[in-house]
């Protein structure tokens, strides 16, 4: 039996196709976009179409910008090109430059190495990556991707690639969150706080 007429049915499943939206999420934004004006509405499906044709990824670092060239952090003179943090994803430049204690440049991988769901080397953005390397002018690369069973693979594998280039290959620090008490802390955290401790 059909509870909605097909036009909003539609629009259900495609909002249920977005990440993290169950079927309740999706009924709940359709209905929200019905009760839009129709010139809200023509403005909000005129801003995915605009973000979907105006956004690609930067010639040098492969993160998501808007324009010809290069992004605003790789064109900026106050970077520091000798410096390039590899990420997995875009929204991992914004969590790293919400901190504001990152000046260098990033790379952008656009996902990591994962054999259970047919992601290779080739699928990823590291040719791109071992080409800056090779140009020169890098003296290190921090590896940032997570610290999963798939991010420390890809960030192994990169080091061991980057290698011959004579570039410092770093991994982020990973250990007890700020706030949290050392009993909940699981053996893995542990260990990665003792690895990474620093003199005071």
């Amino acid at each position: 039996m059909q509870y909605f007429p097909p036009a909003l049915e539609n629009l259900v499943e495609h909002f249920a196709k977005l990440p993290g939206i169950g079927l309740k999420s999706a009924q709940r934004l359709a209905f929200y976009v019905l009760s839009l004006s129709e010139e809200e509405a023509n403005s909000f499906a005129q801003a995915i179409v605009d973000a979907k044709t105006a956004i690609h990824c930067c010639p040098v670092c492969q993160n998501l910008t808007e324009g010809d060239g290069p992004c605003a952090i790789c064109a900026s003179p106050k970077r520091d090109h000798s410096l390039i943090c590899v990420v997995a994803d875009p929204k991992d430049v914004v969590a790293m430059e919400r901190s504001r204690e990152y000046g260098g440049l990033y790379h952008v991988l656009h996902g990591v190495i994962s054999p259970m769901n047919h992601v290779g080397p080739d699928d990823l953005h590291i040719k791109s990556l071992v080409e800056r390397v090779a140009a020169g002018g890098v003296a290190e690369v921090i590896m940032a991707t997570n610290p999963d069973t798939e991010g420390e693979a890809t960030a192994m594998y990169l080091s061991r690639l980057l290698k011959p280039f004579a570039v410092r290959v770093t991994r982020l620090a990973y250990g007890i969150p700020v706030g949290s008490h050392l009993e909940y802390a699981d053996d893995a955290t542990l260990m990665r706080a003792l690895e990474g401790r620093r003199e005071m």
